[in-house]
């Protein structure tokens, strides 16, 4: 199979696209729906460790909203028309940073309450054109990780550790290798936002961030945002383009802008310090750099089917879906295929990239066991039932990259 993300999602049914609903507006399927909220549920498991709280914002405001952020200024060129309703004017969202400045401006606060983490897995749009639109990488609409600190100047460098650490875990977890961090600065002629002190105050935070976390970096001159500088990590992919996957920035003009105090110690109101974090990215384009990277054989909490039980004849079917009864109970995913042959039916778990094939016969029934393999590698292991419900169920939580259960591990 062609490892291409867009082939190999396409195959699997995990997405796909239609004319009716038009280019760059993919349709999740129910088994990549399945990746997909594996990997939200992942992200908002990072996000409320590292101290975020979460919340839901609308995906469209009004238009003064990104006339105030500078986005529309920036932007309005790759963002949707904007529609009439009642007399004013409305926007489909580029960014969600504009809506959680008015999240922590809804309440007061004080410096004891810093920072002010919030996290959102929010839908933005861009107006792409149709030409550079593909698969999930360039689309549409990007589901985004995505998370704000709003914090005090002095909490601002341990602010990007705590999203560099969190960055390079999820990495660790997901298997993805970052190719270089990008230190992305101001660079002649952009147009951007802020004085030249609060630029070198940011990017000097960064530099520290950095250096405390013992990363080597390049600085990439004209490649911030327009908001403020920021740190990428870059990722390859396997025809060896390079992209953006993860950002951490720093940003003090949305405060500004939006006029975002907190009281100090001094009883007087200060402007806090805006830092971005996208951890994982989009889900479409990290999605799409999964898949190209193991070629559709995703590890197995992220796999739709993680144990498909294949009855050997009609009469092992009941204790077929009893099996797999048992296993859903535990919370795995597993499905009981009796159509065809025996043959027929593990070649098409090879196919469909399933994590475990479970085989049920007379010696296996009769002694309350499974022969459990895991397609496309060696690994092979006759267990009891419930300790195959055991090993599944520590693999899927310890989110092991590696089949561990079939080879005993």
């Amino acid at each position: 199979m062609d490892p291409d993300h867009s082939t190999v999602g396409r195959a699997l049914d995990l997405f796909d696209t239609t004319p009716a609903v038009g280019a760059g507006l993919p349709l999740w399927l129910p088994d990549g729906a399945v990746v997909r909220a594996e990997l939200e549920r992942f992200a908002l498991e990072q996000a409320l460790a590292s101290g975020c709280r979460r919340v839901y914002t609308p995906v469209l405001a009004k238009r003064e909203l990104f006339e105030r952020s500078g986005h529309w200024d920036k932007f309005s060129a790759d963002m949707w028309p904007e529609m009439v309703v009642g007399g004013e004017s409305f926007v489909l969202r580029p960014a969600n940073c504009p809506h959680h400045t008015q999240v922590f401006a809804a309440r007061p606060h004080s410096h004891r309450d810093l920072p002010v983490r919030l996290a959102e897995l929010g839908a933005m749009f861009r107006s792409e054109l149709s030409g550079v639109l593909g698969g999930l990488s360039r689309v549409r609409q990007i589901n985004l990780d995505d998370a704000h600190s709003f914090c005090r100047p002095d909490q601002v460098v341990a602010e990007v550790r705590l999203a560099l650490d969190a960055i390079r875990h999820c990495y660790a977890v997901l298997g993805i290798e970052v190719g270089r961090f990008r230190l992305s600065v101001r660079g002649p002629g952009g147009r951007y936002l802020g004085d030249d002190e609060q630029w070198r105050t940011a990017e000097a935070q960064l530099r520290e961030a950095l250096d405390d976390a013992g990363l080597a970096y390049e600085v990439a001159p004209g490649e911030a945002a327009f908001y403020g500088p920021k740190i990428d990590v870059q990722v390859t992919d396997r025809r060896g383009r390079e992209e953006t996957l993860s950002t951490v920035q720093v940003d003090s003009n949305q405060p500004e802008r939006f006029g975002l105090t907190y009281v100090g110690a001094d009883g007087r109101k200060h402007r806090p310090v805006m830092v971005h974090r996208g951890l994982l990215s989009s889900m479409e384009r990290l999605t799409a750099i999964l898949l190209e990277s193991s070629a559709g054989r995703l590890p197995t909490w992220l796999t739709p089917v993680q144990v498909r039980v294949l009855p050997v004849g009609e009469q092992h079917a009941g204790p077929g879906r009893e099996l797999a009864a048992e296993l859903t109970a535990a919370g795995i995913r597993a499905v009981v295929d009796e159509r065809g042959s025996l043959p027929s039916r593990v070649r098409e778990a090879h196919e469909r990239r399933d994590a475990y094939v479970a085989v049920l016969g007379d010696a296996e029934v009769a002694a309350g066991s499974v022969a459990v393999s895991a397609p496309g590698l060696p690994s092979r292991a006759v267990l009891p039932r419930a300790e195959l419900r055991r090993r599944l169920a520590e693999e899927v939580t310890d989110r092991r990259r590696e089949r561990a259960v079939a080879a005993g591990r």
